[in-house]
């Protein structure tokens, strides 16, 4: 009888940001500081930093199909969080392998636009997207990516983007965490639509430039949480409070010049320059 594993075997498929604030670096750092390992297939080659979108580069669903099939036919996956898909025929290998593979746990974050305002997504992929929907468990827009799903304008107050997600649950039969982050005053509310009921999760809307990558990171942190915790509940909630830390943490890494990127690491106390490792076995102390 084979153990369960020691961390929960997470995968993002997603696009790329060389800065490391966003995309499947951000989501790699959240996997870890969850306590999950960490793998990752690329959608699409990004050149961004915390000022923008410059360029973008997709290998195409071939390659991103190789990847997929390297990765589980070699190793159980546990969860799944998928962002950037960039291309319709992305999206379709994506919802072919989830539909192969029967993945436990699948996030999908439907990552559109860029928080520079650049198009992250072509026209076909759209549609594609919807239809891959269909086989996640939890769907985590903001408000523009919403209103796209269901086909209507941004709302503008708290009680039409909540009245939103429970169109979109309906829609795709996926749990929905509406995010209320882009909404001006000082709560950033959340809410959890599930099995036809709502969950409000509200917090203090924390006041800082270092946002790159927000969305990213809690999509990608419910997704190594729920494989343990096993309630979307307790999981959205357990992430929020962590992306509440993280991002009144973010200013102090000094990364960039533009939207910096969150402290996927703020609530570890063994910091870069404090660590202290034991010595290898035999190794003569100094």
């Amino acid at each position: 009888m084979t153990s369960a594993p020691a961390r929960p075997r997470v995968l993002s498929i997603a696009g790329t940001d060389p800065t490391g604030g966003a995309g499947i670096q951000a989501d790699l750092k959240s996997f870890a500081a969850h306590g999950a390992y960490g793998m990752a297939v690329v959608t699409a080659l990004v050149a961004q930093n915390t000022r923008g979108v410059r360029s973008s580069h997709v290998p195409g669903a071939d390659f991103l199909r190789a990847q997929l099939e390297a990765v589980s036919d070699d190793v159980v996956v546990d969860a799944v969080k998928v962002g950037m898909v960039a291309t319709a025929a992305n999206a379709d290998v994506i919802a072919g392998w989830l539909a192969e593979v029967r993945v436990p746990v699948v996030v999908v974050d439907p990552v559109m636009v860029a928080t520079s305002g650049h198009s992250l997504l072509d026209d076909d992929a759209r549609t594609a997207l919807v239809r891959l929907l269909s086989r996640a468990d939890l769907v985590t827009p903001n408000l523009a990516e919403l209103a796209v799903l269901v086909d209507e304008p941004a709302a503008t107050s708290w009680q039409e983007a909540v009245a939103q997600g429970i169109r979109l649950e309906a829609t795709v039969g996926a749990a929905v965490l509406v995010k209320g982050g882009h909404l001006t005053g000082g709560r950033s509310p959340d809410a959890l639509v599930v099995d036809g009921g709502v969950v409000e999760l509200d917090a203090p809307r924390v006041r800082t430039t270092s946002t790159h990558g927000t969305g990213c990171s809690l999509s990608s942190a419910v997704a190594a949480l729920q494989p343990r915790l096993g309630s979307w509940e307790q999981s959205v909630r357990t992430a929020k409070a962590w992306l509440t830390g993280a991002l009144r943490a973010g200013e102090g890494l000094q990364v960039g010049h533009g939207r910096g990127p969150i402290d996927h690491f703020h609530h570890v106390e063994v910091l870069a320059g404090a660590a202290r490792y034991p010595s290898p076995r035999g190794a003569q102390e100094s």
